[in-house]
């Protein structure tokens, strides 16, 4: 049986909690939003991304199930009066990128906790960034262990469909290995080309490709020139999954710097022969290439 909408309350209101007050809110659900600041909550309330907006934690206690769009540093260690305020019948769960250090935080914190990511975004953030529709046609992943109430993951499953989402569960180190490789490298790789553009030691040149820079050099370069307290909170939080694809990544650039060396062009196109081939299955995949995450 599809979830009921009935009351929900919305835990930060960005990019993620934004889209998911003003989906649920199309769906019929009462949309109770919880934010820091009162200007933040003013401009939440103007842009009607919730029905109800408040800085006290309180505001959640007659909801049916509450959604932590939180920042991953915030997730890990959520601030006692929130957690004090959910109520223990309430099905919680998160969107954060990184499973398994978010599963150890809260597998004592709430009995209904289920850990989830939805796969969505875009390169904006903050209360204005919002919009309708995000999670239509994208992944959104539950990562349940032993202790998840099979109830409240039922909930969120239903939950997430019914604002669009193609529904994944997998393990929490699964999880965050594949994110590890489609989004949190990636940040750093995406970084470290806008270094090298940047550090052009010659002005002529660096102003030249300045003015040059196009489409594909903005898509390559897009992430890395994301909010850097979310890629570092991603790096901090799957370390060891980023330095695995990092390392990975490192071998495949020596290969391809070693065909340029070599001139070994043959090799070379073999090369780009081989990831022409290799891209088209990730954008088959449900939901496509995931965008910012």
């Amino acid at each position: 049986m599809a979830v009921q909408p009935g009351r929900v309350g919305i835990v930060g209101l960005g990019l993620i909690g934004g889209s998911l007050g003003l989906d649920l809110q199309a769906q019929g659900w009462t949309v109770q939003g919880l934010v820091h600041r009162q200007i933040t909550a003013d401009r939440a309330m103007a842009r009607r991304l919730v029905g109800t907006v408040s800085t006290d934690p309180r505001c959640l206690a007659d909801c049916d199930v509450v959604i932590l769009a939180l920042p991953i540093p915030l997730l890990l260690n959520p601030p006692d009066e929130l957690v004090a305020a959910l109520p223990a019948s309430a099905v919680v769960t998160d969107v954060g990128s990184v499973k398994q250090p978010v599963l150890e935080a809260w597998r004592q914190r709430h009995p209904r906790f289920v850990a989830s990511h939805p796969m969505a975004g875009t390169a904006q953030a903050g209360v204005d960034a919002g919009v309708l529709n995000l999670f239509r046609g994208r992944p959104w992943i539950a990562t349940p262990d032993a202790q998840t109430d099979p109830i409240a993951l039922d909930q969120v499953r239903d939950l997430a469909l019914s604002v669009g989402g193609h529904w994944l569960t997998s393990n929490a180190s699964q999880h965050d290995q594949a994110v590890a490789l489609i989004s949190h490298m990636p940040v750093l790789v995406s970084a470290a080309l806008l270094r090298a553009v940047g550090d052009e030691r010659d002005p002529e040149i660096r102003q030249l490709a300045m003015v040059l820079a196009s489409s594909g050099f903005a898509d390559t370069s897009r992430v890395g020139g994301g909010n850097p307290q979310l890629g570092v909170a991603m790096a901090s939080t799957n370390r060891d999954a980023v330095l695995r694809g990092l390392a990975a990544y490192r071998w495949s650039l020596e290969q391809l710097e070693d065909a340029v060396l070599q001139q070994n062009w043959s090799q070379l196109e073999l090369e780009l022969l081989r990831t022409q081939t290799l891209r088209p299955d990730f954008l088959r995949a449900p939901g496509g290439v995931s965008s910012e995450s």
